[in-house]
């Protein structure tokens, strides 16, 4: 299998530990990719009754690793806070051939070794994956094999698009920029509108202008081949409004000095969690 591997071509059981808001993403696009129902079981205490809808397509929910048979990978979408105690309970399901695919923040290749064994790969998605419009960065554990790799991009995949990465100490930046990454777009909206009702609008037109100006700016570099920079100069007149604002937003201690502020913050904080 080649990292261009379809999810028509994953073999074997999928295990899906944890369907909350991003593991549930991840079912959602895995089913509507062409996965088989019948090869995907999931754990999940808590479950949402869109997801225990799917045991009528033949999803298995809450096996005991007996029931649930060999598995080939096993996804661990989980809290990070969780993780040491859902982990040892997870470990039954794990041999010798299975693969680990972790998309819990902060938790390192070691400790999932540690917790659960199996050939590993650790994965930063984020929230647009609920739409099918993720980035994910993963990176594979030394035993992880071809096949392995192959498959775990099949099952990211299906929720956006996939970057792997050799060096793991890369991962807490990763997760501050594209991870925690669409929390900072939606503060944008949010004091873009704020910033508009301080300017004289009404507060429900200041919204509806930042919310939409956000989502087609978005989609408009989504579908542009142009570098961010060129979009930003096309929209700005020399002398005219944007440049007036972009003064400010670029002058000193600015956007850019904030931007830089709150990568490290966020960076410092997943290696922080990783310990």
């Amino acid at each position: 299998m080649s990292n261009n591997s379809t999810l028509q071509d994953v073999t074997g059981t999928i295990l899906l530990a944890g369907a909350g808001k991003m593991g549930g993403a991840m079912l959602t696009g895995w089913l509507a990719g062409g996965l088989d129902p019948r090869r995907v079981a999931v754990i999940e205490p808590h479950l949402a009754p869109e997801i225990g809808a799917l045991a009528e397509k033949g999803v298995v929910l809450n096996p005991d690793a007996k029931a649930a048979g060999s598995i080939e990978t096993l996804v661990v979408a989980v809290k990070p806070q969780s993780f040491r105690e859902a982990g040892a309970a997870l470990k039954p399901f794990v041999s010798a051939t299975t693969s680990v695919v972790s998309i819990m923040a902060g938790t390192t290749i070691a400790a999932l070794q540690e917790v659960c064994g199996g050939a590993v790969v650790r994965a930063m998605p984020n929230t647009p994956a609920a739409i099918g419009r993720g980035i994910t960065v993963a990176v594979a554990a030394s035993n992880v094999s071809a096949k392995q790799r192959a498959v775990a991009d099949a099952l990211l995949r299906a929720t956006g698009s996939v970057e792997w990465v050799a060096d793991e100490g890369l991962m807490d930046a990763v997760t501050a920029v594209s991870g925690s990454g669409p929390a900072y777009v939606f503060l944008l909206a949010e004091e873009l509108a704020r910033a508009g009702v301080e300017a004289g609008l009404p507060e429900q037109l200041a919204t509806k202008l930042a919310r939409e100006t956000v989502a087609g700016s978005g989609e408009l570099l989504h579908r542009s081949d142009l570098p961010s920079s060129k979009l930003r100069e096309n929209v700005t007149s020399p002398g005219g409004t944007t440049a007036a604002a972009l003064t400010v937003l670029m002058g000193e201690r600015g956007l850019r000095d904030l931007m830089i502020r709150a990568i490290a913050a966020a960076t410092k904080r997943s290696k922080e969690l990783a310990k």
